[in-house]
């Protein structure tokens, strides 16, 4: 697997905490660093994912948003993945 994660949330979000605890065991799993950013803290950010917290993306593009879906990171993480 290939590729850099990006998480965006938020304090005090009960969602953005149970996708993180999700999130971060299976990159460590899979020897993958994931960058948290709270989505709050840029105005960029906060219009393009406020609304849509948590939010994690592969590349650029959102792999998941408002709940963890593992089967999407993957697809999206493979060497092959050139169909994005």
């Amino acid at each position: 697997m290939v590729g850099e994660l990006l998480y965006y949330g938020r304090e005090e979000c009960p969602l953005c905490e149970e996708l993180l605890a999700g999130l971060l065991p299976w990159a460590s799993r899979h020897a993958l660093a994931v960058e948290i950013r709270d989505v709050d803290a840029d105005p960029d950010s906060r219009r393009r994912y406020g609304h849509k917290v948590p939010v994690v993306l592969v590349d650029g593009l959102v792999a998941c948003a408002g709940h963890l879906d593992l089967a999407e990171l993957e697809r999206l993480l493979r060497p092959d993945a050139s169909a994005r």
